[in-house]
């Protein structure tokens, strides 16, 4: 019940995350912790997937990017983000990739949080990466190549160190200054960092392989002759229909892993193969229901495109932060009548005085 026209009533009050407030929450926990404790989650999300209901995110595509909603419920919580994905942004001084999201009470509708996510994403798209990784990567594999150094390549390596124990990375961009952004941020994170001038140097050792360009456009970031035995490709660019980074011939040799397939057919890598190609879906391995890597010399493949249980993990995560730290606005965001029938009655009692 509201107290007055101008107080609003705690079931009025939906917790918010701000960008300002992720930062704290960040910088309160440690980066790579905060990315453990997301890929754990994501992890506990994935052992339980079909409790999920489960849909393509919706995409608007335009000619200079797209704009999409992922959502995904599992049954007591309802969660959604809205996300763009607009390579020109860079050029402009804007990030490629924003994002805000929300978790929802099935019970009753209610919002229970309302959250950025251009950070969280980040961090989910790394932590997600790694955890995958964790299953599917050779057996002591310490040096990635990390090819395209815009604003998730920092994220992938510290993700790699934290979950996988990555000693070393190797960095390649066809925008020389994105690498050195990349290496001075890197720089005392505790991992070596050697910055590359082609991807044939990027990849030289390294038994991970992370694509993450940004181009919307068929691309070849790797081609066939590059990709040899006993290594694990982490394909992440790739996000919508037309943009892939890997040579077809790279895909017919692994072994491809997926979140969920009737989205990453239209988005991911395998959207150049035919529609009925072989791929094992993650969750599958994570509970033992398929072997993930299997051999030394098994190429093995993520096509990555981001799906919305990842995003809902995370959310989670942030949520049960929140009480503890305290990071976080009360918004006045649902309108809460003294009568539920009665919301007209609260507009007209909200009037300013006349006179």
């Amino acid at each position: 019940m509201t107290l007055s026209s101008s107080t609003p009533s705690d079931k009025a009050l939906v917790p918010f995350v701000s960008v300002d407030h992720m930062m704290r929450l960040i910088h309160h926990i440690g980066v790579e912790e905060m990315m453990r404790g997301i890929a754990s989650y994501i992890e506990a999300d994935f052992r339980r997937w079909e409790s999920f209901d489960k849909t393509p995110r919706v995409a608007s595509h335009s000619p200079v990017g797209v704009i999409e909603l992922m959502p995904t419920s599992d049954g007591e919580l309802y969660g959604f983000k809205y996300v763009n994905g607009h390579p020109k942004n860079t050029k402009e001084g804007l990030q490629t990739v924003t994002a805000f999201g929300l978790l929802a009470a099935v019970e009753t509708g209610y919002p229970v949080l309302l959250s950025e996510m251009t950070m969280l994403t980040a961090l989910r798209t790394a932590a997600t990466s790694a955890m995958v990784a964790k299953y599917l990567a050779p057996r002591g594999a310490h040096t990635m190549a990390m090819i395209g150094n815009g604003a998730q390549s920092e994220f992938q390596t510290l993700a790699m160190k934290a979950i996988c124990g990555l000693k070393s990375v190797r960095l390649y961009d066809t925008d020389p200054a994105a690498t050195a952004k990349a290496a001075r941020n890197l720089t005392g994170q505790g991992i070596e960092v050697v910055s590359c001038t082609s991807s044939e140097q990027a990849i030289e050792g390294a038994q991970i392989l992370t694509t993450c360009t940004a181009d919307k456009q068929y691309a070849t970031i790797l081609t066939d002759n590059m990709v040899g035995s006993g290594v694990h490709i982490n394909a992440i660019g790739g996000d919508c229909p037309g943009k892939t980074e890997l040579a077809e011939a790279i895909l017919h040799r692994s072994d491809i892993f997926v979140e969920y397939p009737p989205q990453t057919r239209i988005e991911g890598e395998i959207q150049q193969l035919a529609p009925d190609h072989p791929v094992i879906e993650m969750w599958q391995v994570i509970t033992g229901k398929v072997p993930g890597r299997s051999s030394d010399r098994q190429i093995t493949l993520f096509d990555s495109v981001g799906f919305a249980i990842e995003d809902f993990s995370a959310l989670r995560y942030v949520r049960d932060q929140l009480q503890a730290t305290g990071l976080y606005h009360a918004l006045d965001l649902l309108a809460d009548p003294d009568d539920p029938r009665d919301l007209f009655g609260m507009l007209q009692r909200a009037a300013p005085p006349k006179g």
